[in-house]
């Protein structure tokens, strides 16, 4: 059927009243059927009359004697969304918006056009050829003239290429639709819908689209709801694929079966989409997918992928069901059901890094690319972009090591957690072992905002890199979002890395999540060890938590290893002081847990690369190995009351052999212990417990230490509020004594030292014979003090209240400190402290 226009009759003088005369030539049998197509306009209302012309043959309708037809354009919508042509013998008015003649003839010629592609399904009759008009308010004509007509499509064919819109003005797919979750009432019905059917054991192609397509408004959500029904109701035929059977591409079988190869998923899109009116063709080209082997060039191989590209929105668009639809398990020769929203109108400029079409036009680029472009791209899944990846670098799949080194850098807005698989090529066949190489051969950090690795392959080789991730705090696997390819001609000597179990330096992408919001090393970068073989770890908590840590290297066994860590636990960080004994690379592991869920599981937060080059400390000077997991006041100190510490680290420096360590206690009956330890303690002279004096007055308490010569000590602190209750550990502190000159003890005290008592002097607990000692010292309540020896020495009380005086040691082995604190005899008197006197003679 073709028109031509014939004759344009305007009253002028009327301009609200125009009348426009189409005459429409219809060739059927080799004679001509005449008839005018008279649409008036009235009132806004356009009427159409369609009547014989004089001297064409006649329109004869079943029988019945002719006559001029009248017909009114009446909005109506097939199953197929198609709008048809009511005839009546009247007028029917509908209000319109009034456009110009010439726009409207333009767009009744465009609309006949178009309604003439081949349908297999439904024919069209000279009526509906003219079933509809085109009419738009003023403001949208513009638009209208720019918008390209849509050709006959042949199914299966790529003849619509000479008529694809400007892809410089395509539309992305963001303003198409905000979101896919817009879809959510739509998957939901399609997805019950094609159980429902396939129960029923409905196969017939427009039975299915009809029914899935019930209540879409429009061509998106009609082509959504069939792409639903293909991604949740075929799978992929890998038996046809593999060769163990005939491949099932017919729509008709794809539909009985519920398999497919790529192009049964292709050809039965392009099926359906025809029944809703739908223009969509079938793609042929290379995919990055099954079968494909980097290293092998294309453009030696026949195209073995076949996708589609839909009209819709008024531009085309491209996607792939059979990608959508799941993943194929060549290990265990399954299709596994996964579906994959990503290639439901993927953007072009993302599709072409996996989809190389055969014909560059439906590349939907700007500048296609060229196939030897496509090869040379990192391999990228739709994870890569549903999780928002940028590859910083490399650019390309292939990427050469310098100096024995590459970095893999890749950005993100979203907190994720990565991981990695790095596997050498074989040299004969040229497939990737399935053993992957160590872990020490890769760094790994992770931010907030990017990741970064840094890969040293442990021998010269081609190697595959694929790399994992996941959202922060989602459970499950982590997906494969990228490959690259590491070419690695040479190496670089290097100190062996530890192992890293975990994959990840530095802190952890979920380290926030588990309550710690930084840490002092930033990045993945080896954390310089000073010269003196010691450093520390900071981790910043948002909360209270505890922490773990674990320390390795090639030349460290465990045991040693824990002494080569102090951790001091406070309410908002946590420390971790680490000595390295030997040269060489270590890794830091920390692990944290709820400081309130005594039953929880300790997660890593954080793993460290450390680098001593000096030769580290004496292996066998380490941190004390009795130090508990409270070093340092922290939130155990603060619960006991506990503040204001002289000292708030873990590790305190006597380079005189001395120290005082002072605190507060926040109530007076918080009784307070100390022990001290020490491997040097079989050389002492006396018991490492002479060598701490405590001193208590109001709520202040001074614990003053004095080593017995040079090295590492613990001092631990004890406390009880009741007398009746066992002293819990409030913290170790580690004493580190440069002095090799042998300190001497204090004097032994009994209980009766109390609240209170200060020791002025004499401070040493080892007294010369034959001397005379002044003594001084303060003992609240009490009515005499006296030094007693070979004989009693009564001390008299200063303005100060001090009891203070002189005494003889003479050929006494012991000097007694006693005082009498009530009203009683004299010979009642309580021992404060003892002083041993020194036979010189018989040290000799």
């Amino acid at each position: 059927m073709s028109f031509t226009i014939a004759k344009v009759t305007t009253d002028k003088s009327h301009q609200p009243d125009e009348t426009l005369i189409l005459k429409v030539t219809t060739d059927s049998n080799n004679d001509t059927q005449k008839q005018n197509f008279d649409l008036k306009l009235e009132n806004n209302v356009v009427k159409c009359k369609i009547q014989n012309e004089p001297g064409s043959q006649e329109i004869q309708n079943k029988g019945r004697e002719e006559k001029a037809t009248e017909a009114c354009l009446n909005k109506n919508s097939d199953p197929g969304g198609a709008q048809s042509v009511e005839q009546n013998h009247s007028f029917t008015t509908i209000p319109l918006q009034v456009l110009p003649r010439k726009e409207t003839l333009q767009n009744f010629e465009g609309k006949l056009s178009e309604d003439q592609r081949p349908s297999t399904k439904r024919q069209l009759s000279a009526e509906s050829a003219a079933k509809s008009v085109s009419v738009r308010k003023r403001s949208t004509v513009k638009k209208c003239q720019e918008e390209t007509v849509k050709p006959p499509i042949i199914p299966g064919t790529q003849t619509a290429r000479h008529y694809l819109p400007d892809v410089s003005q395509r539309k992305p797919r963001k303003l198409l639709f905000s979101t896919t979750e817009i879809f959510n009432k739509i998957d939901t019905f399609a997805i019950e819908k094609g159980k429902e059917l396939r129960e029923l054991e409905v196969f017939n192609a427009q039975s299915i689209v009809r029914a899935v397509t019930e209540g879409t408004r429009n061509d998106l959500e009609k082509l959504r709801a069939i792409w639903i029904w293909l991604c949740h109701n075929i799978e992929y035929d890998l038996e046809g694929y593999l060769g163990l059977s005939q491949k099932i591409c017919s729509p008709d079988e794809v539909i009985r079966t519920g398999k497919g190869v790529c192009s049964g998923y292709s050809n039965l899109c392009v099926e359906m989409c025809r029944e809703v009116g739908i223009d969509c063709v079938e793609v042929s080209g290379y995919s990055k997918g099954m079968g494909y082997q980097t290293g092998h060039s294309l453009a030696e191989k026949h195209s073995d992928h076949e996708w589609n590209a839909v009209f819709v929105g008024g531009q085309w668009c491209l996607l792939d069901a059979c990608w959508g639809a799941g993943t194929v398990n060549m290990k265990t020769q399954t299709f596994v059901k996964r579906y994959d929203d990503y290639y439901f109108l993927t953007e072009p400029s993302e599709f072409i890094n996996s989809h190389f079409p055969d014909d560059q036009t439906w590349q939907q680029l700007n500048m296609p690319i060229s196939m030897e472009e496509f090869e040379e791209r990192p391999l990228k899944t739709s994870a890569f972009y549903q999780f928002g990846l940028t590859l910083s670098q490399p650019t390309q799949y292939k990427t050469t090591t310098d100096d024995g080194e590459a970095i893999v850098s890749m950005s993100f807005s979203n907190p994720l957690t990565f991981t990695y698989a790095m596997r050498q090529h074989d040299p004969l066949t040229g497939a990737p072992k399935h053993e992957e190489v160590e872990s020490s051969c890769g760094l790994l950090s992770v931010t907030r905002q990017g990741m970064k690795l840094r890969l040293l392959p442990p021998e010269p080789g081609v190697y595959v890199v694929q790399l994992f991730a996941r959202r922060e705090g989602e459970p499950g696997t982590l997906r494969w979002v990228c490959s690259l390819e590491l070419e690695c001609p040479s190496i670089h000597q290097r100190q062996t890395l530890p192992d890293n179990p975990y994959l990840n330096w530095g802190l952890a992408a979920g380290a926030l999540g588990l309550g710690v919001k930084g840490c002092s090393v930033k990045g993945g970068e080896a954390l310089e060890v000073g010269e003196g073989g010691e450093c520390k770890v900071i981790l910043a908590t948002s909360r209270p938590l505890m922490v773990v840590c674990e320390l390795t290297h090639h030349e460290l066994d465990g045991a040693a290893a824990k002494r080569c860590l102090a951790l001091q636990i406070a309410s908002d960080q946590l420390v971790c002081n680490v000595i390295c004994p030997y040269k060489g690379f270590y890794r830091l592991s920390a692990f944290v847990r709820d400081y309130e869920d005594a039953s929880g599981t300790f997660q890593n937060v954080g793993n460290y690369l450390l680098h001593c080059r000096g030769q580290g400390l004496n292996p066998n000077v380490l941190y004390p190995d009795e130090l508990g997991l409270w070093c340092g006041p922290g939130t155990r100190t603060q619960e006991a009351g506990l503040s204001h510490f002289s000292h708030t680290g873990a590790i305190v420096n006597a380079p005189q052999g001395r120290c005082n360590i002072t605190f507060h206690r926040a109530s007076p009956d918080f009784q307070i212990q100390a022990a001290f330890c020490g491997e040097q303690h079989k050389e002492a002279r006396f018991p490492l417990s002479r060598y701490v004096l405590l001193t208590f007055t109001d709520t202040k308490v001074t614990v003053s230490v004095c080593t017995p010569g040079a090295g590492v000590y613990r001092l631990g602190l004890y406390g009880r509020k009741a007398t009746k209750q066992d002293h819990m550990l409030l913290c170790d502190y580690i004493i580190k004594s440069m002095c090799e000159r042998q300190g001497e003890p204090f004097p032994c005290v009994y209980l009766a030292w109390g609240k209170g008592c200060v020791l002025l002097e004499p401070r040493a607990g080892v007294l010369a014979p034959q001397s005379l000692v002044s003594f001084r010292v303060r003992v609240p309540g009490a009515h005499r003090v006296c030094v007693m020896g070979e004989k009693r020495t009564d001390l008299k009380m200063n303005k100060s209240r001090v009891w203070e005086g002189e005494a003889l040691t003479g050929n006494a082995t012991q000097l007694k400190l006693a005082a009498v604190t009530k009203d009683t005899d004299m010979d009642d008197m309580d021992v404060l402290m003892t002083f041993d006197v020194l036979n010189l003679e018989n040290e000799m």
